[in-house]
């Protein structure tokens, strides 16, 4: 197991609009992993109708949007919380926890870590392989789930690797961990976007596994960063009504839980969404197999990751020459376990993306 420090994101907007001289409304943004058909139709055109719901206070218990969470993914409402964003109900769920000794499954977010390191514990990494295509092997996590690992934190579909887990192999994690006595976190934030849900969330295991909580957020899939609208799925209801307690009442305004509950209904969205996803992963991963200067793993989610395998060209060179004309993309050289030969892109409109792999193929054939 390895330790890993902070590490700084680098896709700010503002900052690169300081740096580079491009303003920000200009910028094709590859790196945020947002959804590109934008926010839900049906959300912007009856969200303003709505507009005198601000005059109350919302739902201390949020039912109606509770509610509509729930038929979203087949959970039983009683087991969904909900939050300012996913962070928010994170560091819910370590205050209570307290874990001592966190492992992460890395290259990933950080800011599990971080959160772990603000209550008090100590964060530990579990590698996963390059040589594998970043693919978890339960026999070797199940060695470094030691007896003092108190927490198990999965981002599944992960990033930046777009590798998944299957609910099948979840269930054997689960299982080990039941036995050592650990909880475990999985972040479902980019599931929506496989190509089949079901082989990969973990939602149903809550009704048999009292020692799993599900995150989830509408950030990526449904293009709303803004409304810092976050959810849990658990079926442990003595943590769930801690954390209930805990939680300051009305984190989540009028405007955002109404959003909430119009946005999970918009079916013709969800779907354009996941076909537009679909077809254009398949596109251009078939488009990047062909080039012989880069390795392609294959990607779950709606973003890939790739490894440079010129010697002279960077990740740092490819982020350069990107934004240069206005795209953004990740350089993923402050992951753990990554190097100056990766980087991250999300699949965005067919136009957008052709753009996008011609100035790496340019970049690269030079």
């Amino acid at each position: 197991m390895v330790r890993h420090s902070d590490h700084f994101h680098g896709s700010d907007l503002e900052t690169i609009e300081k740096i580079y001289g491009i303003k920000k409304d200009k910028i094709i943004s590859f790196a945020a992993n947002v959804n590109p058909l934008g926010i839900s139709p049906k959300l912007r055109k009856t969200l303003s109708d709505r507009i005198d719901t601000i005059m109350s206070y919302p739902d201390r218990e949020y039912g109606s949007l509770r509610n509509q969470i729930a038929e979203y993914v087949n959970a039983d409402i009683e087991d969904i919380i909900v939050g300012n964003g996913s962070t928010e109900l994170i560091s819910l769920f370590i205050q209570i926890k307290h874990p001592k000794k966190a492992l992460i499954v890395g290259p990933t977010y950080s800011e599990y870590e971080r959160e772990v390191s603000l209550g008090g514990g100590c964060s530990l990494y579990y590698r996963l392989e390059e040589e594998n295509e970043f693919r978890i092997d339960i026999k070797s996590l199940e060695k470094e789930l030691e007896s003092d690992v108190d927490l198990l934190v999965i981002c599944n579909p992960n990033n930046p690797t777009s590798s998944s887990i299957t609910r099948s192999d979840m269930r054997k994690i689960l299982d080990i961990c039941k036995k050592k006595g650990i909880f475990v976190m999985v972040d479902e934030t980019y599931v929506e976007f496989t190509e089949d849900i079901q082989k990969i969330t973990c939602v149903p295991l809550t009704r048999y596994y009292n020692n799993i909580v599900i995150l989830r957020g509408i950030s990526k899939f449904f293009a709303a960063p803004g409304l810092r609208l976050g959810y849990a799925v658990c079926g442990n209801g003595d943590l769930l009504k801690e954390m209930n307690q805990r939680k300051n009442p009305w984190t989540i305004n009028s405007l955002a839980a109404i959003a909430g509950e119009i946005m999970f209904t918009d079916e013709e969205y969800i779907s354009k969404t996941r076909q537009l996803i679909s077809k254009e992963r398949d596109r251009i991963c078939g488009i990047l197999m062909d080039c012989q200067n880069i390795k392609l793993y294959n990607p779950t989610a709606n973003f890939v990751l790739i490894k440079i395998l010129k010697d002279s060209i960077s990740s740092a060179d490819l982020f350069e020459a990107a934004i240069k004309k206005g795209y953004l993309i990740r350089d993923c050289s402050t992951f753990p376990f990554l190097d100056n030969k990766f980087i991250r892109f999300c699949f965005m409109e067919p136009d957008q993306n052709d753009a996008l792999i011609n100035i790496i193929f340019e970049c690269l054939n030079n």
